[in-house]
């Protein structure tokens, strides 16, 4: 796909379930023209935090209730025309969106068609939390600039390299092929972008390096990567499976769901809403912020305490299953918001594993820094890093590779 527009900017909007995040990016040299955040959407504490790059101002914040991702998005667009960087700008070339869900249709960046939304539209029911906010953020960007190419940048196409013997569940072929039942994956921008910024870290190439990717925010994912290529991955068809999130359960007894229909009278879509909203940390204590519920285990909480060793204790288990995955391990990566903020958690998700060359360094560790950074001892064997996740580059370059004449001759 080629485009006349001969702008150099693109607008990544990234929406959550509960959040939208927004980098308006110059791609000459990729620098960040305006960044911001619009969090709690649908609560009376929403938050909108703005920060004009660009112009070095100083970054804005709006509290109070915004009601919907339409809402939020209408909110953004007015921040950036204050800073004269509006949606109308002849220099915006494009946008992108992330998108959770691509199924087998989508492994590559796609620009959005009445015919790709609808196709975004009808995978809903296998991510009932994100697939259904991109499409309003994409329908909300539409409508603002109709004549501007809108790109889908989907989560599952970096997953797209494993192999069936991790990708096929052991059900009926036929059953599995037809309706097409199988591990997709998510994040993938995210695991795609720090399990390369890992091997620079390591100095090394992303071919030549094996990284366990720990994606822990209230979504969460890990991944085993060989060469730079996902060999395996934790979420599967839908973003429920896996480790223990904010919200969802993760791994669970499939039966668990036959049970609850036939014993406690639920519906399925009851089940549905128990195991993607009601489950995970919230499930288990109450609160789905990492921050609140340490808060909590250092007031002596036991609630708080159970839930947080659950969660530790399912992310040792993917950490030992993908080192086996892999054979060879040279690092350990955590990203997102946990990952990234949360000392607690790195040190607790690697105690008790020093026998797989596995440490961290209590200094390093406490350090809080947006760089990406090692923080295991200079004696581990497999090194320990945080590298901040950068899904909304990631995004942007993919974009702007697709709707730019130069770069498609």
């Amino acid at each position: 796909m080629t485009t006349a527009n001969q702008g150099t900017r693109v607008l990544v909007l990234n929406s959550g379930s509960s959040s939208v995040k927004y980098q308006l990016l110059d791609m000459t040299d990729a620098s960040r023209l305006a960044v911001g955040l619009v969090e709690r959407i649908g609560e009376q504490t929403s938050r909108l935090k703005h920060t004009p790059l660009a112009t070095g101002g100083a970054a804005r914040e709006q509290n109070g209730p915004i009601a919907d991702h339409a809402a939020a998005l209408k909110a953004v667009a007015a921040e950036l025309a204050a800073d004269g960087l509006g949606l109308d700008s002849p220099e915006l070339a494009a946008i992108g969106h992330r998108v959770v869900h691509g199924g087998l249709k989508f492994s590559a960046p796609t620009v959005i068609t009445n015919e790709v939304l609808a196709e975004i539209e009808r995978l809903v029911p296998v991510a009932p939390l994100h697939n259904p906010a991109n499409i309003t953020g994409i329908r909300t960007a539409q409508a603002l600039r109709p004549d501007l190419p809108q790109v889908a940048v989907f989560d599952t196409a970096f997953h797209t390299t494993m192999p069936e013997s991790a990708a096929r569940y052991a059900i009926d072929v036929a059953t599995a092929d037809e309706h097409r039942i199988r591990r997709y994956g998510f994040h993938g921008t995210s695991h795609a972008y720090v399990s390369r910024e890992t091997a620079k870290l390591l100095g090394k190439a992303p071919e030549d390096v094996n990284v366990i990717v720990l994606h822990l925010g209230n979504g969460a994912s890990a991944s085993a990567v060989r060469g730079g290529r996902c060999v395996d991955t934790s979420m599967g068809l839908t973003p429920l499976e896996g480790l223990v999130m904010g919200t969802r359960s993760g791994d669970i007894d499939p039966a668990v769901t036959f049970h609850l229909v036939r014993n406690a009278g639920m519906s399925v879509d009851d089940v549905d809403a128990l195991l993607n909203k009601k489950s995970g940390l919230v499930g288990l204590c109450g609160d789905n912020d990492m921050r609140e519920i340490r808060r909590r285990c250092d007031e002596g909480d036991e609630k708080a305490q159970l839930a947080f060793d659950i969660y530790i204790h399912r992310l040792k288990k993917y950490i030992g299953a993908y080192y086996a995955v892999l054979g060879k391990v040279d690092a350990i990566a955590f990203t997102a918001g946990v990952g990234e903020n949360a000392a607690p958690v790195r040190a607790a998700a690697v105690t008790g594993l020093e026998e797989l060359g596995l440490a961290v360094d209590g200094e390093l560790n406490a350090i809080r820094s947006e760089s990406p950074r090692l923080i295991s001892p200079e004696y581990a064997r497999v090194a320990v890093a945080v590298v901040p996740t950068d899904e909304e580059l990631e995004i942007a370059q993919q974009t702007y590779a697709l709707v730019t004449p130069a770069l498609n001759s």
